[in-house]
């Protein structure tokens, strides 16, 4: 990897970084801070088309079921697409107040997509799906 791609994937780094923090703080403003305001999220049975959409669910959820939550991330993998995009896969869990540990069942693979826009990379796209167990 080259100097400028090394940069790159730290600041990267840093925007995860900065998203997990961000949930762990129940920060909807902030953990969006770094999407592109034409963004989208989809989890489970839902789509999230817009920055200010993902914000105001993420607010919803951190008054609600999401309260006092943090996230647990693994990353997989990292692999540039081009100059300006990027992609890391992940596996990810929601951990709630006390929990150290997640159970496998909570476990998800996610894929995040950047863009990077006017040098700053940002969070264009995020998906979700639960981890499988293996095929016997």
């Amino acid at each position: 990897m080259s100097d400028s791609r090394t940069e790159d994937a730290a600041a990267i780094q840093a925007v995860l970084a900065d998203s997990y923090k961000a949930w762990a703080a129940g920060d909807a403003d902030g953990m969006v801070a770094d999407y592109t305001a034409d963004a989208t999220a989809i989890m489970t049975g839902s789509l999230r088309d817009s920055r200010e959409v993902i914000r105001e669910s993420m607010a919803l959820a951190f008054q609600g079921p999401l309260k006092g939550t943090s996230t647990w991330n693994r990353q997989l993998g990292l692999r540039f697409v081009g100059r300006d995009a990027a992609i890391v896969v992940s596996e990810s869990a929601i951990l709630h107040a006390g929990e150290t540990e997640v159970p496998d069942t909570r476990k998800v693979n996610a894929t995040w997509v950047f863009e990077k826009r006017d040098g700053q990379w940002l969070i264009a796209a995020y998906h979700n799906s639960p981890v499988l167990p293996p095929a016997q």
